[in-house]
């Protein structure tokens, strides 16, 4: 098999495992099992709270003593086995520890795929879009097949059937383990290397220009977690009434727009814009999209808008990783995109977790209350942060951030 084949069905195992809880896990909690705005808070902080760990342990780990599959494989293997448990489990306390050791071996896999793909790849900025689409295609696929197990299942009108997102997380990440040994062999880089990689990786906020991508990265994940957090408990309010057995499916929107993005319009936006306009077109999205959900009607429009995702993560995030990739010396490729993942999926999601459920228990006190206009209002107030935030994080980007040619390995491709 073909290099970019096994990296892509890498891509879309990944990314399934993700898609089978993320999108919809916090309808379940909240709707089925009682868990309140700040616990829901507390379970989705717990990956970005690995994130800013763990990532810098697996790149040390590939960039300096094993094979990058190998990482991969046992991560995958271990996470699988312990999300089947977290499957069975109702009850806050104990599903918040498996979910944070679950989180820490997940964590690092976010960037050991991307780097991975980056040194296998000889040009990313032409190639790494076309692969990690497989990502996101991964995502649709865990959706659809959710919603098409609950329905096949005849449940009731918004009852989630015991733990099947997190059932079948748990299988797609047993798969991925025993078929990442077969990932394109990528041993570590020893010769003449120094030891400590991540040590190296946080010299590159020494260059102001990183420094201010970093910090607008920051700000711009917190913003995303009302996004992973809210948009499935918001589609399935009765503001824009969606059902809960096809929220699954009707989420999938973004991610299919996702592919439309990142396999035809990324590179093209690259090559015509630049990296800076490219991630100015990705931070603007945001805003447009929620004050469209801060409207909230008519319900087809806020369905509609979940198509802006495409713009929102592609043109901000998946671009973030090339433009790292462009400027990272080759011996702590691993580590700096451990390091980029810390900023975003590390330190910004969980601020923007703990955040959005605090936003989401001060103006939504009570998330089944019958009055649909207080519910209006309230769901109002707590799209306005993000809003806000991100109008904000574009000025300044605009006004600070300058993009430099990279002679980096990518650029030199």
């Amino acid at each position: 098999m073909s290099v970019k084949f096994r990296l892509g069905v890498m891509m879309f195992l990944q990314y399934a495992i993700w898609g089978s809880w993320a999108p919809v896990l916090s309808a379940y909690l909240q709707n089925n099992l009682g868990f309140t705005g700040w616990q829901l808070g507390i379970i989705f902080s717990l990956l970005p709270l690995a994130t800013i760990v763990s990532p810098f342990v697996g790149g040390q780990f590939a960039d300096r003593w094993l094979p990058t599959q190998k990482v991969i494989a046992g991560l995958q293997l271990i996470g699988g086995v312990i999300l089947i448990l977290i499957a069975n489990v109702t009850a806050f306390t104990p599903m918040m520890w498996l979910m944070l050791l679950y989180c820490l071996v997940y964590a690092p896999t976010l960037a050991l795929t991307n780097s991975i793909a980056f040194v296998n790849l000889k040009n990313s900025e032409k190639e790494f879009g076309a692969i990690r689409v497989w990502g996101t295609i991964g995502w649709i696929a865990a959706g659809w097949a959710l919603a098409g197990w609950r329905a096949l299942g005849k449940s009731p009108e918004g009852i989630a059937m015991k733990g099947d997102t997190l059932l079948l997380a748990g299988v797609f990440s047993l798969l991925m383990g025993v078929l990442s040994f077969g990932l394109p062999h990528t041993p570590p880089q020893k010769e003449g290397a120094k030891p400590w990689a991540f040590l190296e990786a946080l010299k590159m906020f020494k260059d102001r220009n990183f420094l201010i991508f970093a910090v607008i990265s920051f700000v711009v994940a917190t913003e995303l977690q009302f996004y992973y957090v809210l948009t499935s408990p918001f589609l399935t309010s009765p503001i824009v009434g969606v059902s809960q057995k096809y929220v699954s499916a009707v989420m999938t929107i973004a991610q299919i727009a996702e592919i439309f993005v990142m396999a035809f319009m990324l590179s093209w936006a690259l090559k015509k814009f630049g990296m800076r306009r490219t991630l100015t077109l990705g931070i603007l999205a945001w805003p447009i999209r929620y004050i469209i959900f801060v409207i909230g009607q008519p319900s087809w429009l806020v369905i509609a808008s979940l198509a802006l995702h495409g713009f929102c993560y592609v043109f901000f995030f998946t671009a973030a990783y090339i433009y790292v990739d462009n400027i990272a010396p080759k011996d702590i490729r691993h580590s700096a995109q451990g390091l980029i993942a810390t900023i975003i999926l590390g330190f910004g999601n969980f601020v923007g977790s703990l955040f959005c459920g605090w936003i989401q228990g001060l103006f939504l006190k009570d998330t089944s209350a019958a009055a649909v206009e207080a519910l209006r209002a309230g769901w109002q107030k707590t799209f306005l942060v993000p809003t806000a935030l991100t109008v904000l994080c574009l000025i300044i980007f605009l006004a600070f951030f300058r993009d430099k040619k990279a002679a980096g390995p990518a650029a030199a491709a």
